[in-house]
């Protein structure tokens, strides 16, 4: 495994990226199918290529994100996972060789740390590195070939590490994942015994980056996303139809979703102003903006249209069931607590006009 000074991916506009995901999805990529063979089209078709996060161009990043939501949250997670690791990498000041056959690789990223799988990262008295332990919560790790992934030092501190996982160290579960919701993630646990890896950054590196919140605000452009697709059946169903409290349960998810789409236009313009900024309060906002518009739009929605189309839209009861999951990345009261605290610290009103 080969790390080099990395190149940026070409910008690439939202329209273009949703005129090159429609035209996969009528080639085959449906909403509900296999989201790793799903990802593996749009990485040969060049569309896991997005703008950087902080390089002028954040918005239409997140709009990229949110048309992949819209069209299946288990592809989503994977197209999320994979896109943030070479963000990441290319922050880093490394990434992988064409020549080793790696141009082609879907990458995962898997940070979550529970207090009882933890990654080790041990360095060899000859030089290099490598991987003990067991990772949870690793999504699409049937089909990834490579991860970033969170660890350990010898010191206790805080790594990130990239691991190519077509090793004989790596053996991947099927234990640690029952879900309903956002089933086809498949987030298992993976062993790791002995596994080579390549440290990226030094420790704190992956908290303490600016990319860090950039990329936390992403995952939030997954659900909104979703829910904007929520909010478009509902939109439809109305069509020509007099329906007072149909109408205003529309009206009611128009609101909440305009406000989380302008808080999200005005975050992603005050990174590209101000790259190298901490982003916490912003990207924290934006979470929690989109947590409760989504969960405004699935109340409204649900109550609207009632029970036909969770038992018999396959696509919009999928939707019912992953959105809810997906959003319980948000920290929920935490994330309330850790804003207010920031909000207090800095001595700001954020809401001025």
């Amino acid at each position: 495994m080969s790390l080099v000074s990395p190149t940026a991916p070409p910008p690439s506009s939202a329209p273009l990226f949703q005129a090159g995901l429609h035209a996969l999805a009528g080639a085959g990529i449906d909403a509900g199918a296999d989201p790793a063979a799903a990802l593996r089209r749009l990485i040969d078709a060049g569309l896991d290529r997005l703008p950087l996060p902080g390089h002028g161009a954040t918005l239409e990043r997140w709009r990229a994100l949110a048309a992949v939501g819209a069209h299946d949250l288990g592809l989503a997670k994977l197209f999320e996972g994979h896109t943030d690791a070479l963000a990441i990498l290319r922050e880093a000041g490394a990434a992988m060789t064409a020549a080793d056959g790696d141009a082609a690789a879907l990458w995962a990223t898997w940070c979550a740390e529970p207090p009882d799988a933890r990654l080790r990262l041990n360095a060899l008295p000859g030089g290099g590195f490598t991987l003990s332990g067991r990772k949870a919560w690793c999504s699409g790790a049937q089909a990834a070939t490579h991860a970033v992934v969170s660890c350990w030092d010898a010191n206790g501190k805080a790594m990130l590490a990239a691991v190519d996982l077509r090793q004989p160290g790596v053996s991947v579960t099927g234990d640690g994942w029952h879900a309903v919701g956002m089933r086809s993630s498949a987030s298992v646990d993976v062993l790791f015994d002995g596994a080579a890896a390549a440290p990226l950054g030094g420790p704190g590196f992956y908290v303490q980056r600016a990319g860090f919140w950039h990329g936390g605000a992403g995952v939030a452009a997954c659900w909104y996303g979703a829910a904007t697709r929520l909010a478009d059946v509902l939109r439809e169903r109305m069509a020509g139809r007099d329906d007072p409290h149909r109408l205003a349960q529309l009206g009611e998810v128009a609101v909440a979703l305009r406000s989380s789409a302008a808080l999200m236009r005005e975050t992603a313009a005050a990174i590209d102003r101000h790259p190298g900024a901490n982003a916490m309060a912003a990207a924290l906002a934006v979470r929690l903006s989109v947590e409760h518009s989504a969960g405004v739009t699935l109340t409204a929605v649900g109550r609207a249209l009632g029970a036909g189309p969770l038992c018999k839209d396959a696509a919009v009861a999928r939707l019912f069931a992953d959105l809810p999951v997906f959003m319980r990345q948000s920290h929920a009261e935490r994330d309330l607590e850790a804003l207010g605290r920031k909000i207090g610290e800095d001595g700001e009103a954020p809401w001025t006009l």
